[in-house]
């Protein structure tokens, strides 16, 4: 009977306590998320090739000397200390909130002398008199998280984890793109150098000629000035390009955090034609490739959880709490059995008014979710924007190139049938010498196009994500 009796009190101290909590106001502004089974490119961007990058895409140049410069870069660049200690102070987090919902044992002890007042409410013998008191004990404390409170929390901290991670990738992707970007500008100057040297020796020759034309009466100065002055520019050319080499190469330098003499070896290679690709569909292939992506929805759903955390702030939050210790008011006592003290049994705390600082905090956390999921949306329309902005570049440079050497084999046909006129008596040596000026001036632009071609292909590998291939099922991983 009494049994029942207590369980009867137990179940209605409950339900009090339950009818007593703060209520939970409605969420009525969530903003809708992105739907990213539906983002497709335009029809107009198309590629001759459909696919994503691979996971160590810098390959694809077929360039030694870059996947070694990125290679040692990844492995130890100052650039990529920072992301890796916002993961560490991520994980410090997560371990602090799953150690909170484990169990707690502390050990207290302390020791006193004391005198009690003999007009006080201690009577004597003890009024009057001093007493040491020495006090031991262990207590223990377990949260027993009815509401999911510390899950959720754990969650959240998960969620920030991976967060972390995601962009510690994308600074992998954006550092091997910047190493690729500043290398194969220093190979583009190197190239352009060469060919501009060869233009001014065609120039020179073309000087000499206008020199000879005058002293025998068969030119005007006019023309030997702008010779002249065409030699000063492509000597003025050659002198910016050897200033970018040495820039481009101190840029490469810091991104390695490298010594003066790490790049010394560096030589010119020649750039490989490549294969572009561009995948035919995007949708949510997208989320699981891009890491900036993934990072805003991890985001998303720790909101999730910190508000479920906030939500469970409202109801009443259970401690079930036990000590055994030791108690004398001498220290001969303290170890004999009558000084044990014993004491176990739950602990009840309820909110029932707090000045609203929960519907505040709750508040807060729908807040902060509307705007990561802002955020995110955002992110989704700038990424597509990434991926048909480069895919556009990428086939504008191409047509570009392609119209090029057009250009270029036209300007050798001249050159070929300048050479024959002057074979033939035709024409003469200025002849010539202009043609071959004109070849070099169509290889020094094809050159430029490469270089942008090479950016355009390392923009859009990026924006695909570079290789990257992380989980787009949320929930499933947020369980793990």
């Amino acid at each position: 009977m009494r049994t029942n009796m207590k369980l009867s009190l137990t179940v209605l101290a409950l339900s009090l306590a339950l009818a007593g909590c703060a209520s939970i106001p409605p969420d009525t502004q969530q903003l809708p998320q992105q739907d990213l089974a539906k983002v497709q490119l335009a029809a107009d961007l198309h590629l001759a090739s459909e696919g994503w990058p691979a996971a160590r895409w810098w390959h694809q140049f077929q360039d030694d000397q870059l996947s070694q410069l990125i290679d040692t870069a990844l492995s130890a660049s100052p650039s990529l200390d920072v992301a890796n200690a916002r993961i560490g102070s991520a994980l410090s987090a997560f371990d602090a909130q799953h150690a909170q919902r484990g169990p707690r044992v502390d050990l207290d002890a302390n020791a006193n002398r004391q005198r009690y007042s003999g007009n006080g409410l201690m009577p004597a013998p003890i009024g009057g008199n001093v007493y040491n008191e020495v006090t031991v004990g262990v207590q223990a404390h377990y949260d027993l998280d009815w509401w999911g409170r510390h899950k959720a929390q754990i969650a959240a901290s998960l969620g920030e984890v991976n967060a972390r991670r995601a962009e510690y990738a994308m600074a992998e992707q954006m550092l091997a793109a910047e190493i690729a970007r500043h290398y194969f500008s220093m190979q583009n100057g190197w190239a352009r150098m060469d060919n501009l040297q060869a233009l001014v020796e065609l120039q020179r020759q073309l000087v000499l000629d206008k020199e000879k034309r005058i002293a025998n009466g068969l030119g005007v100065s006019d023309d030997h000035l702008s010779a002249q002055t065409r030699l000063s520019l492509l000597q003025q050319q050659i002198a910016l390009l050897e200033t970018q080499v040495v820039t481009e190469r101190e840029a490469l330098r810091a991104l390695l955090g490298a010594d003066a003499s790490a790049l010394t070896s560096l030589r010119p290679a020649q750039a490989q034609a490549l294969p572009h690709a561009l995948p035919g569909k995007l949708g949510m292939e997208l989320l699981a490739r891009r890491p900036d992506l993934q990072a805003a929805r991890w985001r998303v759903q720790a909101s999730l959880s910190n508000i479920e955390a906030a939500q469970a702030a409202f109801y009443p939050d259970i401690d079930l709490g036990a000590s055994f210790g030791l108690d004398a008011i001498k220290l001969g006592k303290l170890l004999q059995s009558g000084s044990r003290t014993l004491f176990i049994g739950p602990a009840l705390s309820l909110p029932l008014f707090d000045s609203g600082r929960l519907q505040a905090q709750l508040g807060g956390a729908r807040s902060e979710r509307n705007a990561l999921i802002a955020d995110y949306n955002q992110n989704v329309f700038n990424v597509v924007r990434d991926v048909a902005q480069a895919g556009a570049r990428v086939q504008g440079v191409e047509n570009q190139l392609r119209l090029q050497q057009e250009n270029l084999r036209a300007s050798e046909a001249q050159l070929r049938n300048a050479h024959a006129r002057m074979q033939q008596g035709l024409a003469d040596r200025a002849s010539q010498l202009n043609a071959e000026m004109t070849v070099r001036g169509q290889v020094d632009l094809g050159m430029q196009l490469q270089n942008q071609r090479q950016n355009a292909e390392i923009n859009l590998n990026v924006a695909l994500g570079g290789g990257y291939r992380g989980s787009s099922d949320f929930t499933a991983s947020a369980q793990q």
